[in-house]
């Protein structure tokens, strides 16, 4: 489509409607998390700063981490909100790579309040995605940055989780959660996941996954486990904010190992490079055929 009407993408000038940012300002590298709060206690570990701004509940900042160019933007919560965002983002940047960290619930008993979980796919429960896709269509986040989040949960040396997410469209009723004022339709939800195998539930993963999918870029999640659903408990003080720093510090790392990767002057076929890295830890050598070995890790 070679134009488009200014109801259909409006702007501020040369600057998308919501997030309010013109080309140049945001990195190719970007973090996204829910809370815009979240955002400066991603920033506190930047070398440098170039750009703090915030319109609506869209707060961004640029800067350097550990000689990379990045960015960090909040989206608010819900699958809706992450739309805008990617949308907008999408319009003022080239290739960009997405890393969500984020919050959720662990539906698997195993999964202690503070775990992280990184996701490798998300069941669609809600359905802003339907508007771009069929039902049926997979949310699958990209493995080069599973790789890299599993890989930055080993060297940090935190308790982590591979698994799939479930993507609500609300926090109470959709996520089967009871309540005193309301009735829930689906209040058997979590345990209908749980018998699933689904690791987590949230709001946005799903969305990111599959609109960044559908624009052939590199989208993951992490999330930091706030509330048990099996037991009914919930993390709050000092250890949800423990719990916090942890998930973004993985996610940090996680996005720097892409970095290094991308820009390596010496870089092969990206997949055959993970292949290596994974081998190395491992202790496994690597065949001297061509063949790939496999290679089991995770939690």
């Amino acid at each position: 489509m070679s134009s488009l009407s200014a109801s259909d993408a409006p702007r501020h000038g040369d600057r998308p409607y919501h997030i309010d940012l013109a080309r140049g300002e945001l990195a190719e590298h970007i973090l996204l998390v829910g809370d815009p709060g979240r955002v400066a206690k991603v920033a506190r570990r930047f070398e440098s700063m170039e750009i703090e701004h915030s319109n609506r509940e869209i707060t961004t900042a640029t800067g350097t981490y550990r000689g990379m160019r990045l960015s960090v933007m909040s989206t608010g919560m819900g699958s809706d909100n992450v739309e805008i965002v990617l949308a907008e983002t999408m319009e003022i940047t080239d290739r960009p790579t997405f890393i969500r960290i984020g919050s959720s619930g662990a539906l698997q008993p195993e999964i202690a309040l503070g775990d992280l979980v990184i996701s490798l796919g998300a069941v669609r429960l809600e359905n802003t995605t339907d508007f771009y896709v069929r039902p049926g269509y997979p949310a699958i986040a990209h493995r080069d940055v599973v790789w890299a989040l599993e890989d930055a949960c080993r060297q940090l040396g935190v308790r982590h989780h591979l698994g799939l997410t479930a993507t609500a469209s609300g926090f109470f009723a959709p996520q089967g959660r009871a309540m005193r004022t309301l009735p829930v339709r689906y209040p058997d939800l979590a345990e209908e996941l749980r018998r699933e195998g689904v690791a987590n539930l949230e709001m946005e993963s799903s969305a990111l996954f599959v609109l960044a999918g559908l624009a052939g870029l590199r989208s993951g999640t992490i999330c930091a486990v706030y509330a048990q659903r099996t037991d009914g408990t919930f993390l709050d003080g000092a250890a949800k904010e423990a719990a916090e720093a942890r998930c973004i510090d993985a996610g940090l790392a996680g996005i720097h190992l892409l970095w290094t990767i991308d820009g390596s002057s010496d870089r092969v076929d990206a997949h055959q490079r993970w292949i290596e890295l994974i081998g190395q830890q491992s202790g496994l050598q690597q065949p001297q055929t061509g063949a790939e070995t496999p290679v089991e890790g995770g939690n």
